[in-house]
């Protein structure tokens, strides 16, 4: 503070001595010659630093606000109040708006770009996060029709503890081995393969721990998760009144429920 205030004065005492002849310069002494070249690299570093802060200042508060407005869509869509990103990364997303229906990409990258921009067709430039789609049908009635809820319990199995009091049951069939529980009006299985058998009861009971600390959206009325531990077929879908949200192109299973909670408002 002491040098940017003895720089100024250096600067306003020089432009009055110019200004007038009759006045007497003041004896002010030279500057050191280090200090004028740290001032100079100081002041040719200063864009670059301005550059940094607003690109830094892009919350993902700002991005997703940015997102609604891109869609310009009269949907009374939920978006998500954040996302899980890698740390130092940016969030973006591209965007896709019909009359009944919106699709949002939700990406990642290095570097800020802008939502939409052409880059993002590179896969080397982003990486996909999630992909969001809302659909809006003509009635209530209809949209029960997309999602019925179904009751593990009811449905018979190999009953197996999950922790915290809940219970899974297990069915297999063509390869496959589910391991589902009811949480309120959702539907949550895992899926694994019969020849690996414990890895699916072991992300079920990491998933039901995640859930006793991190609320599903409530859905109007029904929902469902389907977990893959092959990381090849996460699907997580509710509805809300007429409109029905699928959430998939998410890779770790235990993310696309965080993603998915990250819709409780």
């Amino acid at each position: 503070m002491k040098k940017v205030f003895f720089t100024f004065m250096l600067l306003s005492f020089s432009i009055v001595g110019a200004c007038s002849d009759k006045e007497e310069k003041p004896n002010v002494p030279n500057k050191p010659q280090e200090e004028e070249h740290q001032s100079h690299e100081n002041q040719q570093e200063s864009p670059k630093t301005n550059k940094e802060d607003t690109v830094a200042s892009i919350t993902q508060a700002g991005v997703l606000k940015n997102i609604k407005d891109q869609l310009k869509t009269n949907l009374p869509i939920t978006l998500p109040k954040g996302l899980p990103i890698t740390e130092g990364a940016f969030l973006t997303a591209t965007t896709k708006a019909e009359t009944n229906q919106v699709e949002i990409v939700f990406l990642e990258s290095k570097e800020y770009l802008p939502i939409n921009d052409i880059k993002l067709k590179q896969p080397d430039r982003a990486t996909v996060i999630a992909r969001l789609s809302v659909q809006q049908y003509e009635s209530t009635d209809e949209t029960n029709k997309q999602i019925s809820f179904e009751n593990f319990s009811q449905n018979g199995g190999q009953e197996v503890d999950l922790g915290f009091n809940i219970k899974g049951y297990q069915d297999a069939g063509v390869g496959s081995l589910w391991t589902g529980w009811n949480e309120g009006r959702w539907a949550v299985a895992t899926h694994t393969r019969t020849d690996n058998p414990e890895t699916g009861v072991k992300l079920a009971k990491q998933a039901v721990q995640f859930l006793e600390t991190h609320m599903l959206p409530i859905p109007k009325q029904n929902g469902f998760a389907h977990l893959d531990v092959y990381e090849s077929g996460n699907l997580i879908v509710w509805q809300d009144g007429k409109l029905v949200y699928t959430l998939d192109s998410i890779k770790n299973p235990l993310k696309a429920l965080e993603i998915a909670t990250a819709f409780y408002h």
